[in-house]
C-alpha cells in the first residue's frame, strides 16, 4: 500500500472555510461567564479634598470549555 500525498486545499476553499468559521462565531450562543465574583471589599480614606478608594474583588475563574473549532487536521496550511 502506497500512501498518496494529501491534496492541498484551494484558495477559494480556504476562504470559504474561513468565512464559515466567522459566521459560526457570530451565530453561536454565548455561554455563561467563566468567572464568578465571590466577594468585593471597598476601603475609602479621605485626606482633605483627596479620597483614596481601594477595591478588592475576589473571583473564581473556571477553565474554558473545549472549543468545537479546535479540530486537528482541519487547517488550510
Amino acid at each position: 500500500m502506497s500512501q498518496q500525498p494529501a491534496k492541498k486545499k484551494s484558495l477559494m476553499r480556504c476562504l470559504g472555510e474561513f468565512t464559515g468559521h466567522i459566521a459560526r462565531g457570530i451565530r453561536t450562543k454565548v455561554d455563561e461567564p467563566v468567572h464568578q465574583e465571590v466577594s468585593r471589599t471597598v476601603e475609602e480614606t479621605k485626606d482633605g479634598q483627596v479620597t483614596l478608594r481601594r477595591t478588592v474583588i475576589e473571583e473564581v475563574v473556571y477553565p474554558p470549555s473545549e472549543s468545537p473549532l479546535e479540530e486537528e487536521g482541519k487547517s488550510c496550511s
